[in-house]
């Protein structure tokens, strides 16, 4: 039975063995943590993600940009990173392959050598575990600017121990953002335990004097999740990741539609973290945010995909965001060039500092909106907390097997997938159906109002085509899914 309790050292590093002969490549000596901490060491400032997220929180600065990227073969991957950073990335990513995200580290290896022998991309991101600490060490050596591993695995403990060694300094993901929108068979308790690893080696080299970033993954399943499910993740991760000993995590929150809710959003989460973490005894955590832009349908036509890239910029950067995730205008086309990919990055980071002097004023409507998603994270998190009986991990673990929280559109099995959401009039994210989701009535009662107001507008009844309308709105130029916009 999984409990919240921190990995001891010594259960740490016979864990540690196991996950190092899973494959190959973790028998390399640059594992050995006498080598990787002392690599780890020398990476300068410029270059450590956690230090560079904590110096922009700092000053204020503009909200930084980073892209999405991975491509199998370690020259061309270093090619389309040294472009990206050219095209102005504050932060580099690399996006991980299928294969490796389901441990299947043998058939990544066909990917490589086909990927080799066709010359073109026959893996759909980059094999970090297949080229090990020496292929990750020539990109982290490539690049001036820090590097992240962006995935989507359960289990990521051997990606982990090979991407921290090789100076990349950090990793997304998290026991339920990497499992749930992910996977269809993997528990729950299965993935705590995998990233309680991977965040309490982040918590190793921590006690070693070296700052690593952890992040969550925000949007989830990206389409049509309420705030307060995607900040409840959030949080809970944050307090998973802290108890292992991570000081650096950045939560994140993927754009909804309506500009005062993703304002409202990503505000209340930055609050609501910290005072989560505080109260839990780790306020020496640093917590900083990402936005995600649009997640959901992009237009076909480029212009308007570029467009939705700019307003996506413009809430992010009014957000207050410390970082943004950006798009491509090739993204209902399919995987794009890095041209494509490098002025998704150019045009946010133009909005960025442009809004940079500006701010989205104060008003009873962002007010409003933030108490609301404030209480909504409150009532889920206290309900996790009681059927855990205190315990984190375990309430986790039953509030998913109850429904208590719920994710909608998630593959898997151990996910209620009883809610169904819906906008109201104004564009903003609400529930439609609640199966099981822990509010109290009045919670309930707010969004039945907010559906109900919506159908007495369009003159019809409240019904689950509400929701399939909206998931379809804004490839159509649209954000709520009135009737009268399909004329």
């Amino acid at each position: 039975m999984v409990r919240n309790k921190k990995l001891t050292e010594e259960e740490f590093l016979e864990q540690r063995k196991e996950v190092l002969a899973t494959w190959h490549t973790g028998s390399d000596p640059q594992l050995d943590f006498e080598n990787a901490i002392a690599f780890l060491k020398s990476v300068p400032d410029e270059k450590n993600f956690a230090k560079k997220l904590a110096k922009a929180k700092a000053n204020n600065s503009r909200t930084l940009v980073q892209p999405r990227a991975g491509v199998p073969l370690v020259h061309k991957h270093i090619e389309l990173l040294q472009y990206l950073e050219e095209c102005g990335a504050d932060f580099l990513p690399t996006t991980i392959d299928s294969y490796t995200r389901q441990n299947r580290y043998a058939e990544a290896d066909r990917g490589i050598e086909e990927s080799a022998r066709e010359g073109r991309a026959l893996l759909n991101g980059f094999p970090a575990v297949n080229h090990g600490v020496t292929g990750c060490k020539k990109v982290f050596n490539a690049v001036n600017v820090p590097l992240q591993a962006r995935h989507g695995t359960p289990d990521a403990r051997l990606l982990a121990e090979i991407i921290h060694a090789s100076g990349w300094t950090s990793n997304e993901g998290g026991a339920i953002s990497y499992n749930v929108p992910y996977a269809k068979s993997v528990s729950i308790e299965d993935t705590i335990k995998y990233w309680q690893y991977c965040d309490r080696l982040v918590g190793y080299y921590e006690e070693h004097g070296i700052s690593i970033n952890r992040e969550p993954f925000g949007p989830l399943t990206g389409t049509l999740v309420p705030p307060a499910i995607s900040n409840t993740v959030a949080i809970i991760e944050s307090l998973l990741a802290a108890k292992q000993g991570v000081k650096s995590i950045t939560v994140g929150y993927g754009m909804g539609g309506n500009i005062v809710q993703d304002i409202a959003a990503i505000r209340i989460l930055q609050k609501q973290t910290e005072e989560y973490l505080a109260k839990s005894g780790y306020g020496d955590v640093t917590v900083t945010t990402v936005f995600h832009q649009w997640m959901g349908g992009f237009p076909k036509d480029e212009a308007e995909a570029m467009g939705l890239i700019a307003l996506s910029s413009t809430v992010g950067a009014l957000s207050g965001a410390t970082k943004m995730i950006t798009k491509t205008p090739h993204e209902s086309i399919g995987v794009p060039t890095k041209e494509a990919n490098g002025q998704g990055i150019k045009a946010s980071k133009l909005v960025a500092r442009i809004m940079h002097d500006q701010q989205f004023p104060e008003c009873q409507a962002l007010t409003d909106e933030m108490d609301q998603i404030e209480k909504e994270v409150n009532c889920l998190m206290d309900a996790i907390f009681r059927v855990g009986e205190g315990d984190l991990a375990q309430g986790t673990v039953k509030a998913f097997e109850q429904g208590l929280i719920d994710v909608p559109f998630a593959p898997s099995k151990y996910n209620a997938g009883l809610i169904l959401p819906a906008r109201d009039n104004n564009g903003c994210i609400r529930i439609l159906e609640f199966g099981n989701l822990a509010f109290t009535e009045e919670i309930k009662d707010f969004h039945r109002k907010k559906i109900a107001e919506r159908a007495a507008k369009e003159g019809r009844e409240v019904s689950f085509q509400f929701t399939i309308d909206d998931v379809y709105a804004v490839s159509m130029g649209h954000l709520v899914g009135h009737p009268t916009y399909k004329d």
